[in-house]
């Protein structure tokens, strides 16, 4: 899950640098350029945060099932006791 997520985020850092820099590197006017640029940020900010919060879901999911091993751990223990 970890190698996952650092996936993401690596994909999501590079898109978001290719994406300056083809705007930075584009022949239009500051004005235009500086509203691609708000628009690009906007974009991966809310990317990123789209990714948190499936991230926050995936980590709960383990952590119910982790608890629901212990459970069952604790369960088979008790039997044996």
């Amino acid at each position: 899950m970890k190698k996952s997520s650092s996936v993401l985020l690596a994909l999501g850092i590079g898109l978001a640098a290719g994406g300056l820099l083809g705007v930075l590197f584009a022949p239009d006017k500051g004005s235009e350029t500086r509203k691609k640029i708000k628009d690009s940020k906007d974009k991966l900010s809310n990317d990123i945060k789209e990714n948190v919060e499936k991230m926050k879901k995936s980590i709960v999911s383990m952590r119910e099932n982790v608890k629901e091993r212990v459970d069952q751990l604790e369960d088979k223990v008790g039997e044996y006791i």
